[in-house]
This record gives structure tokens, C-alpha cells and sequence, in this order.
């Protein structure tokens, strides 16, 4: 339990962390793997997804590593506090979850082909956790940036759950919600697994296949 409320309960608005008016840390201008840009304009064509599905620093990996990805970054989002650090999101006193921020190349790589990756790297039925890691902060979320990605996301959970409930798993727990807020996080989260090749975040997959 956390100041009496268990940490897999989101928080209500009046009990959640004030948060500050502006990001109270820097991040890097480049992306350490790409070298993109991890903030500003989007180049003309490109597009923005964002995903959550448990600990951000392996999750981003798996992203960049896709052909047609531009640049990717490690976030908050879907929570309550403004400007969150690491430390309030990891409370559970935030609302937030863990999250990559995805710019890629539709031309590349379609949308589609983000949500197979998405589903197949983890567990979207365990709801407030992935495997060991449990809290708000780990749930599975998509947040979209368009009407064509909500419509999308909506159609793969969709095919999804047949998948899964052909296996024997039950009722996926995933929020697919218009993006609001995105927050950095903190420089030493970026590109975790590239500065720190020995680290560890394990992603959980069911081993279901979306066809």
C-alpha cells in the first residue's frame, strides 16, 4: 500500500501529485542510436505513436530497432501530474504510465505492423502490471494521434483477443486513448539499453502471434 492506497489503483485528480509548470530536467538533443532528434518540428511525412507495455527501457530498444523508425524516446504519459519526474511516476501517485514515443516512416513501416509488435512483445491481459514489475506505471496503453490510428488499434485488439482467447489467455486490459500529454523522462532513461548494454528489462510476451 502507498499513503493508503494500493499501487495498482490509479489515483484519483485530487489526491495525485501537484507536479510543476515546466520539465524540471534536460534531455539529449540526439537520439544515442539513431542520432535524431529527440524533440522539436517532425519531418513532413513522418508519423508519432505512442506505446506503453511494462518497462520502458527494453520496450524502446525493441522499437528502434525496427526498420522505418525514425526516432524514438522513453515518456509519461496518460496520468494526472504535470511534468512528472521518475520518482513521482514510479509512486503511483501520478497517474502515468511508462511509455516510447514512436516517429517512423509510414512508407516503411505501416502502423500495423507497430501494432503487431506491440501486442506480440507483451502479456496485455495482466492489466495493472507485466510479469514481476507491478504497479499503474506498467500498464498497457496505446495512445494514438489520429482518428486512423484509434481506428486501427481498436481493429488489432480486436484480432487480438480471438488470438488470445483461441490460447487460453482471457480479456485484454489495454487503454486505447487519444494522446494528450507526453513528458520526457529524465536524460539517463533515453536510450537506456544502448548506454547501459548490460542492463535488464525483460519484456513479456504471451508467445501469441497476430496474423
Amino acid at each position: 500500500m502507498i499513503f493508503g492506497r494500493h499501487k495498482t489503483q490509479l489515483p484519483e485528480s485530487d489526491k495525485a501529485l501537484p507536479g510543476r509548470d515546466s520539465r524540471p530536467f534536460g534531455v539529449p538533443a540526439k537520439h544515442a542510436v539513431l542520432g535524431t532528434p529527440l524533440e522539436g518540428d517532425i519531418p513532413e511525412g513522418l508519423e508519432v505513436t505512442v506505446f506503453g507495455l511494462g518497462c520502458f527501457w527494453g520496450d524502446e530498444k525493441m522499437f528502434w530497432d525496427l526498420p522505418g523508425v525514425w526516432s524514438t524516446s522513453v515518456g509519461y504519459a496518460a496520468g494526472i501530474t504535470p511534468h512528472p519526474t521518475y520518482e513521482e511516476v514510479c509512486s503511483g501517485r501520478t497517474g502515468h504510465a511508462e511509455v516510447v514515443r514512436v516517429v517512423f516512416d509510414p512508407s516503411q513501416l505501416s502502423y500495423d505492423d507497430l501494432l503487431k509488435t506491440f501486442w506480440e512483445a507483451h502479456d496485455p491481459t495482466q492489466g495493472m502490471r507485466q510479469g514481476n514489475d507491478i504497479g499503474t506505471q506498467y500498464r498497457s496503453i496505446i495512445l494514438t494521434t489520429s482518428a486512423d490510428q484509434q481506428a486501427k488499434a481498436e481493429a488489432s485488439r480486436d484480432a487480438y483477443q480471438k488470438a488470445l482467447t483461441a490460447k487460453g489467455y482471457g480479456e485484454i486490459k489495454t487503454s486505447i486513448v487519444a494522446l494528450d500529454y507526453y513528458y520526457y523522462a529524465e536524460d539517463y532513461h533515453q536510450q537506456y539499453l544502448a548506454k547501459n548494454p548490460n542492463g535488464y528489462c525483460p519484456l513479456h510476451a504471451t508467445g501469441v502471434k497476430l496474423d
